[in-house]
Protein backbone atom coordinates (compact mmCIF):
# COMPACT_ATOMS: atom_id res chain seq x y z
CA UNK A 1 0.00 0.00 0.00
CA UNK A 2 2.88 2.40 0.72
CA UNK A 3 3.88 2.25 -2.96
CA UNK A 4 0.53 3.87 -3.88
CA UNK A 5 0.23 7.15 -1.97
CA UNK A 6 -3.07 8.04 -3.66
CA UNK A 7 -5.12 6.09 -1.14
CA UNK A 8 -3.21 7.50 1.83
CA UNK A 9 -3.63 11.00 0.44
CA UNK A 10 -7.38 10.37 0.28
CA UNK A 11 -7.25 9.16 3.89
CA UNK A 12 -5.42 12.35 4.95
CA UNK A 13 -7.97 14.51 3.16
CA UNK A 14 -10.92 12.69 4.77
CA UNK A 15 -9.37 13.23 8.20
CA UNK A 16 -8.58 16.90 7.59
CA UNK A 17 -12.01 17.66 6.07
CA UNK A 18 -13.82 15.44 8.64
CA UNK A 19 -16.19 14.39 5.86
CA UNK A 20 -16.26 11.93 2.95
CA UNK A 21 -18.28 14.37 0.81
CA UNK A 22 -15.96 17.34 1.46
CA UNK A 23 -12.93 15.14 0.79
CA UNK A 24 -14.55 14.07 -2.48
CA UNK A 25 -14.96 17.71 -3.55
CA UNK A 26 -11.46 18.62 -2.41
CA UNK A 27 -9.87 15.75 -4.33
CA UNK A 28 -12.03 16.06 -7.43
CA UNK A 29 -13.18 12.42 -7.27
CA UNK A 30 -16.57 10.83 -6.57
CA UNK A 31 -17.70 10.05 -3.04
CA UNK A 32 -18.01 6.31 -3.87
CA UNK A 33 -14.35 6.42 -4.94
CA UNK A 34 -13.40 7.91 -1.57
CA UNK A 35 -15.39 5.22 0.23
CA UNK A 36 -13.78 2.50 -1.90
CA UNK A 37 -10.27 3.73 -1.11
CA UNK A 38 -11.00 3.87 2.63
CA UNK A 39 -12.39 0.33 2.45
CA UNK A 40 -9.22 -0.82 0.65
CA UNK A 41 -7.04 0.63 3.43
CA UNK A 42 -9.10 -1.04 6.16
CA UNK A 43 -9.12 -4.36 4.30
CA UNK A 44 -5.36 -4.15 3.80
CA UNK A 45 -4.72 -3.38 7.49
CA UNK A 46 -7.49 -5.73 8.64
CA UNK A 47 -8.76 -3.09 11.07
CA UNK A 48 -10.97 -0.01 11.16
CA UNK A 49 -9.19 3.34 10.90
CA UNK A 50 -12.26 5.60 10.78
CA UNK A 51 -15.57 5.73 12.60
CA UNK A 52 -18.28 7.70 10.80
CA UNK A 53 -20.42 9.79 13.18
CA UNK A 54 -23.38 12.13 12.64
CA UNK A 55 -21.13 15.15 13.20
CA UNK A 56 -18.26 13.87 11.07
CA UNK A 57 -15.60 11.18 11.33
CA UNK A 58 -13.37 10.03 14.19
CA UNK A 59 -10.05 8.27 14.02
CA UNK A 60 -9.67 4.94 15.79
CA UNK A 61 -6.42 4.25 17.69
CA UNK A 62 -5.10 2.45 14.63
CA UNK A 63 -6.27 5.36 12.47
CA UNK A 64 -4.30 7.83 14.61
CA UNK A 65 -1.13 5.77 14.04
CA UNK A 66 -1.82 5.62 10.29
CA UNK A 67 -2.42 9.38 10.20
CA UNK A 68 1.06 10.07 11.63
CA UNK A 69 2.67 7.67 9.13
CA UNK A 70 0.76 9.21 6.19
CA UNK A 71 1.76 12.75 7.25
CA UNK A 72 5.45 11.76 7.28
CA UNK A 73 5.10 10.21 3.83
CA UNK A 74 3.34 13.30 2.50
CA UNK A 75 6.15 15.59 3.68
CA UNK A 76 8.73 13.30 2.09
CA UNK A 77 6.83 13.20 -1.21
CA UNK A 78 6.50 17.01 -1.32
CA UNK A 79 10.25 17.33 -0.74
CA UNK A 80 10.94 14.70 -3.41
CA UNK A 81 8.72 16.53 -5.92
CA UNK A 82 10.85 19.65 -5.50
CA UNK A 83 14.00 17.60 -6.11
CA UNK A 84 12.43 16.09 -9.24
CA UNK A 85 11.86 19.58 -10.63
CA UNK A 86 15.60 20.13 -10.25
CA UNK A 87 16.23 17.09 -12.44
CA UNK A 88 13.81 18.38 -15.09
CA UNK A 89 15.92 21.56 -15.21
CA UNK A 90 13.38 23.38 -17.33
CA UNK A 91 13.00 27.16 -17.46
CA UNK A 92 9.34 28.10 -17.53
CA UNK A 93 7.08 30.99 -16.63
CA UNK A 94 4.20 29.43 -14.66
CA UNK A 95 1.08 31.48 -15.46
CA UNK A 96 -1.90 31.80 -13.11
CA UNK A 97 -5.19 33.17 -14.41
CA UNK A 98 -7.14 34.28 -11.35
CA UNK A 99 -10.34 36.01 -10.38
CA UNK A 100 -9.93 39.39 -8.72
CA UNK A 101 -9.99 38.66 -4.99
CA UNK A 102 -7.57 35.75 -5.41
CA UNK A 103 -5.19 37.59 -7.73
CA UNK A 104 -5.16 40.85 -5.78
CA UNK A 105 -5.34 39.69 -2.16
CA UNK A 106 -4.67 35.96 -1.68
CA UNK A 107 -2.06 34.82 -4.20
CA UNK A 108 0.38 37.75 -3.67
CA UNK A 109 0.98 36.58 -0.09
CA UNK A 110 2.43 33.26 -1.30
CA UNK A 111 3.96 34.08 -4.69
CA UNK A 112 7.54 34.08 -3.43
CA UNK A 113 7.06 30.65 -1.87
CA UNK A 114 5.61 29.28 -5.12
CA UNK A 115 8.56 30.68 -7.10
CA UNK A 116 10.98 29.00 -4.69
CA UNK A 117 9.03 25.73 -4.79
CA UNK A 118 9.22 25.39 -8.58
CA UNK A 119 12.45 27.41 -8.95
CA UNK A 120 10.94 29.34 -11.85
CA UNK A 121 9.16 32.58 -12.61
CA UNK A 122 5.44 33.05 -11.87
CA UNK A 123 3.01 35.41 -13.60
CA UNK A 124 -0.48 36.33 -12.39
CA UNK A 125 -3.18 37.58 -14.78
CA UNK A 126 -6.35 38.84 -13.09
CA UNK A 127 -9.77 38.70 -14.76
CA UNK A 128 -13.28 37.28 -14.31
CA UNK A 129 -13.80 33.58 -13.59
CA UNK A 130 -15.15 32.73 -17.06
CA UNK A 131 -12.20 34.53 -18.67
CA UNK A 132 -9.79 32.53 -16.49
CA UNK A 133 -11.28 29.27 -17.76
CA UNK A 134 -11.11 30.54 -21.35
CA UNK A 135 -7.40 31.30 -20.82
CA UNK A 136 -6.91 27.78 -19.50
CA UNK A 137 -8.64 26.20 -22.51
CA UNK A 138 -6.62 28.40 -24.90
CA UNK A 139 -3.43 27.36 -23.03
CA UNK A 140 -2.67 30.95 -22.11
CA UNK A 141 -2.52 29.88 -18.46
CA UNK A 142 -1.18 26.86 -16.59
CA UNK A 143 -3.69 27.04 -13.75
CA UNK A 144 -6.86 28.99 -12.96
CA UNK A 145 -7.87 30.08 -9.44
CA UNK A 146 -11.50 31.14 -9.47
CA UNK A 147 -14.46 32.19 -7.31
CA UNK A 148 -17.07 30.15 -9.14
CA UNK A 149 -16.70 26.97 -11.22
CA UNK A 150 -17.32 27.43 -14.95
CA UNK A 151 -17.64 23.77 -15.89
CA UNK A 152 -16.03 22.79 -19.18
CA UNK A 153 -14.96 19.41 -20.55
CA UNK A 154 -11.29 18.61 -20.28
CA UNK A 155 -10.76 20.53 -17.03
CA UNK A 156 -10.20 19.25 -13.50
CA UNK A 157 -11.76 21.35 -10.73
CA UNK A 158 -10.55 21.07 -7.14
CA UNK A 159 -12.16 22.65 -4.09
CA UNK A 160 -9.51 24.94 -2.63
CA UNK A 161 -10.38 27.18 0.30
CA UNK A 162 -13.44 28.70 1.93
CA UNK A 163 -14.12 32.41 1.55
CA UNK A 164 -16.62 34.67 3.33
CA UNK A 165 -18.43 37.70 1.91
CA UNK A 166 -19.13 40.47 4.43
CA UNK A 167 -20.67 43.96 4.51
CA UNK A 168 -18.26 46.78 5.33
CA UNK A 169 -18.07 50.54 5.92
CA UNK A 170 -15.65 53.14 7.28
CA UNK A 171 -18.16 53.74 10.09
CA UNK A 172 -19.17 51.30 12.86
CA UNK A 173 -22.07 49.05 11.82
CA UNK A 174 -24.27 46.63 13.77
CA UNK A 175 -22.59 43.22 13.96
CA UNK A 176 -25.77 41.75 12.45
CA UNK A 177 -27.66 44.13 10.16
CA UNK A 178 -31.43 44.35 9.69
CA UNK A 179 -33.31 44.78 6.44
CA UNK A 180 -34.04 48.43 7.26
CA UNK A 181 -30.33 49.06 7.93
CA UNK A 182 -29.39 47.94 4.42
CA UNK A 183 -32.15 50.08 2.93
CA UNK A 184 -30.85 53.19 4.75
CA UNK A 185 -27.16 52.89 3.75
CA UNK A 186 -25.47 54.35 0.70
CA UNK A 187 -24.10 51.55 -1.46
CA UNK A 188 -21.02 51.20 -3.64
CA UNK A 189 -22.04 48.09 -5.58
CA UNK A 190 -20.16 45.49 -7.55
CA UNK A 191 -21.07 45.37 -11.24
CA UNK A 192 -23.95 43.13 -12.34
CA UNK A 193 -21.63 40.41 -13.69
CA UNK A 194 -19.75 40.11 -10.40
CA UNK A 195 -19.97 36.70 -8.72
CA UNK A 196 -19.81 38.51 -5.34
CA UNK A 197 -22.89 40.57 -6.17
CA UNK A 198 -24.81 37.53 -7.40
CA UNK A 199 -23.92 35.64 -4.23
CA UNK A 200 -24.97 38.60 -2.07
CA UNK A 201 -28.35 38.67 -3.81
CA UNK A 202 -28.83 34.95 -3.15
CA UNK A 203 -28.10 35.34 0.55
CA UNK A 204 -30.39 38.38 0.83
CA UNK A 205 -33.19 36.25 -0.58
CA UNK A 206 -32.44 33.47 1.93
CA UNK A 207 -32.58 36.04 4.74
CA UNK A 208 -35.91 37.37 3.47
CA UNK A 209 -34.42 40.80 2.77
CA UNK A 210 -35.03 43.15 -0.15
CA UNK A 211 -33.01 42.63 -3.33
CA UNK A 212 -29.84 44.75 -3.46
CA UNK A 213 -31.14 46.32 -6.70
CA UNK A 214 -33.55 48.27 -4.46
CA UNK A 215 -30.74 49.76 -2.34
CA UNK A 216 -29.58 53.38 -2.46
CA UNK A 217 -26.79 52.71 -4.98
CA UNK A 218 -24.52 55.73 -5.45
CA UNK A 219 -22.04 54.02 -7.79
CA UNK A 220 -21.03 50.66 -9.29
CA UNK A 221 -17.60 49.30 -10.12
CA UNK A 222 -15.93 46.11 -11.30
CA UNK A 223 -12.78 47.04 -9.37
CA UNK A 224 -12.55 45.98 -5.73
CA UNK A 225 -9.67 48.43 -5.25
CA UNK A 226 -11.87 51.31 -6.45
CA UNK A 227 -14.72 50.17 -4.18
CA UNK A 228 -12.42 49.97 -1.17
CA UNK A 229 -11.03 53.42 -1.78
CA UNK A 230 -14.51 54.90 -2.26
CA UNK A 231 -15.73 53.46 1.04
CA UNK A 232 -12.52 54.35 2.90
CA UNK A 233 -12.78 58.01 1.85
CA UNK A 234 -16.54 58.39 2.30
CA UNK A 235 -17.83 60.99 4.77
CA UNK A 236 -17.99 59.75 8.36
CA UNK A 237 -20.57 62.32 9.39
CA UNK A 238 -23.16 61.17 6.90
CA UNK A 239 -25.20 57.99 6.37
CA UNK A 240 -22.77 55.03 6.23
CA UNK A 241 -21.41 54.21 2.79
CA UNK A 242 -21.20 50.43 2.45
CA UNK A 243 -20.33 47.61 0.11
CA UNK A 244 -19.64 43.86 0.18
CA UNK A 245 -16.36 42.03 -0.36
CA UNK A 246 -14.31 39.03 0.63
CA UNK A 247 -13.24 39.19 4.26
CA UNK A 248 -9.77 38.14 3.11
CA UNK A 249 -9.46 41.51 1.34
CA UNK A 250 -10.68 43.46 4.38
CA UNK A 251 -9.02 41.76 7.34
CA UNK A 252 -6.05 44.13 7.64
CA UNK A 253 -8.31 47.19 7.31
CA UNK A 254 -10.53 45.84 10.08
CA UNK A 255 -7.56 45.14 12.34
CA UNK A 256 -6.38 48.76 11.79
CA UNK A 257 -9.96 49.98 12.52
CA UNK A 258 -10.12 51.67 9.12
CA UNK A 259 -13.11 49.54 8.12
CA UNK A 260 -15.90 47.92 10.11
CA UNK A 261 -17.54 44.59 9.31
CA UNK A 262 -21.20 43.51 9.47
CA UNK A 263 -22.98 40.26 8.65
CA UNK A 264 -26.52 39.14 7.90
CA UNK A 265 -28.53 37.76 10.84
CA UNK A 266 -28.03 34.02 11.43
CA UNK A 267 -26.20 33.67 8.11
CA UNK A 268 -22.60 33.40 6.98
CA UNK A 269 -22.17 34.31 3.33
CA UNK A 270 -19.73 31.57 2.37
CA UNK A 271 -18.35 30.43 -0.96
CA UNK A 272 -15.71 27.98 -2.11
CA UNK A 273 -12.70 29.05 -4.17
CA UNK A 274 -11.51 26.60 -6.82
CA UNK A 275 -8.34 25.44 -8.53
CA UNK A 276 -8.68 24.40 -12.18
CA UNK A 277 -6.23 22.89 -14.67
CA UNK A 278 -6.36 20.87 -17.89
CA UNK A 279 -6.90 17.11 -17.57
CA UNK A 280 -4.13 16.54 -20.09
CA UNK A 281 -1.70 18.04 -17.55
CA UNK A 282 -2.81 16.10 -14.47
CA UNK A 283 0.56 14.31 -14.37
CA UNK A 284 2.61 17.43 -15.11
CA UNK A 285 5.35 17.84 -12.47
CA UNK A 286 4.92 21.61 -12.23
CA UNK A 287 1.13 21.37 -11.91
CA UNK A 288 1.53 18.65 -9.24
CA UNK A 289 4.01 20.71 -7.23
CA UNK A 290 2.04 23.97 -7.35
CA UNK A 291 -1.18 22.11 -6.57
CA UNK A 292 0.38 20.36 -3.57
CA UNK A 293 1.58 23.70 -2.22
CA UNK A 294 -1.73 25.51 -2.76
CA UNK A 295 -3.67 22.75 -1.02
CA UNK A 296 -1.71 23.48 2.17
CA UNK A 297 -3.03 27.07 2.28
CA UNK A 298 -6.15 27.76 4.30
Amino acid sequence: MLSDFTKLNTFLTVVKEKSFSRASAKLGISQPAVTQQMRYIEDYLETRVLDRKKNGIRLTKEGEKLFLIAQKLQKSIVAAEQQLLGIINKDINFIFSTSKVIGDYILPTVLNEIKQTIDNEVTVNVSLSHECIANLIDKKADMALIESPIFEDGIIYRDWMEDEIVIFSNQPLPKRVKNEDLQSYKWVCRDNESHTRKLFKEYLEIAGFHDCDTFNIITQSSSLTAILQTVLHASKTDTPTTSVASYRALKEYEEDKKLFIARLPKLTMKRTLYIAYLKERKHDAFIDTVLSYLMTIK
